[in-house]
């Protein structure tokens, strides 16, 4: 029965992989909800204002 072996191993695999991925995200963040907001508002403007600046290379 290894075929049960390699399921077991694949789920803790995943286990770990996904409560890796959750622990960085968390540290990562450390923010407020309107602090979060506020940062995301600010990139949000940046990029709009990026893509305004840039020059339209499709025009003909």
């Amino acid at each position: 029965m290894t075929r049960g072996n390699q399921r077991e191993l694949a789920r803790q695999k995943n286990a770990k992989k996904q409560t890796e991925h959750s622990k960085g995200k968390k540290k990562e963040d450390g923010l407020s909800a309107a602090a979060r907001k506020q940062r995301d508002a600010e990139i949000m403007q940046q990029k709009q204002k990026k893509a305004t600046d840039k020059p339209d290379t499709n025009a003909k």
